[in-house]
C-alpha cells in the first residue's frame, strides 16, 4: 500500500512538457532540479538499503559480505582514519550484487562524488591489489596490481588491503554495527565535493 500512495503522489507532481531534450525550457527545467535535488537527499537511504542486501551471503567467505564491510570500516575507523575513507572502506564491495565481474569499478562510481580522488583510486583499484593475497591459489597472476606500480596511490591502495580489507574475515571480531556508521554515510553524501550535476562553491558564489 505504502508504495502505491507514493507512486501515486510522484503522478501527481507537475513535469516537463517536452517530448525531447531539445524542446526544453527553463520552466521544464526549473520543475526537473526541484525534484532532482529531493530525489537526491535520499541517496544515503538507498545506499544503505542497497548495503543491506550483502548481509547473509557468505559466498564461501568465513564471514558474510554485510559482514566484511562493516569489519573493513570498524578497522579504518579504529585505525583514526577521516569520515570519507570510513565510509569507502565501508562501500568498497557493494557493487557485489550488481557487479560481479567489476565490483570496484561500480562502488567507486557511487563514491565517486563524495570522497577524495585519492580514496576514489583506491576503491576503484582494491580488486587488483586485494589479489595480491590470493589469486595464486586460483592459477592467476597475485602480482596484477604491480601493473600500477608507478601511480602516487599505488602505496596507499596496497595499504587499504593490507590493514583493512584483506584482514576483516574475522568471524570473532566485534564490527561496529551498521546504525553505528550511517550518520558518516549520511554527512559525507549530504553534498559532494564535486559534480557536473551540481554547481561548485566557487560558482555558487
Amino acid at each position: 500500500m505504502a508504495d502505491t500512495t507514493t507512486q501515486e503522489l510522484h503522478g501527481m507532481r507537475e513535469r516537463a512538457r517536452f517530448r525531447e531534450m531539445k524542446e526544453g525550457t527553463k520552466e521544464d527545467w526549473d520543475i526537473i532540479s526541484g525534484q532532482y535535488f529531493a530525489f537526491a537527499k535520499g541517496l544515503p537511504d538507498r545506499v544503505l538499503k542497497h548495503l543491506k542486501l550483502l548481509e547473509g551471503d557468505f559466498g564461501g567467505f568465513p564471514v558474510c559480505r554485510l559482514e566484511h564491510s562493516l569489519q573493513t570500516a570498524t578497522r579504518a575507523h579504529r585505525d583514526g582514519r577521516g569520515e570519507r575513507y570510513v565510509v569507502m572502506a565501508l562501500l568498497h564491495d557493494i557493487g557485489d550484487t550488481l557487479g560481479t565481474y567489476n565490483h570496484p569499478e561500480v562502488a567507486a562510481a557511487i563514491l565517486k562524488p563524495f570522497v577524495t580522488e585519492e580514496e576514489h583510486w583506491i576503491c576503484q583499484n582494491h580488486g587488483a591489489f586485494q589479489g595480491y593475497y590470493y589469486f595464486h591459489h586460483l592459477g592467476m597472476d597475485r602480482n596484477l596490481r604491480d601493473r600500477f606500480e608507478e601511480h602516487p596511490h599505488y602505496a596507499a591502495c596496497a595499504e587499504f588491503c593490507e590493514k583493512y580489507d584483506q584482514a576483516a574475515f574475522d568471524p570473532d571480531y566485534e564490527s561496529e554495527s551498521l546504525e553505528f556508521f550511517e550518520p558518516m554515510v549520511r554527512r559525507v553524501m549530504a553534498k559532494p565535493l564535486s559534480s557536473m550535476y551540481v554547481k561548485s562553491d566557487a560558482e555558487a558564489a
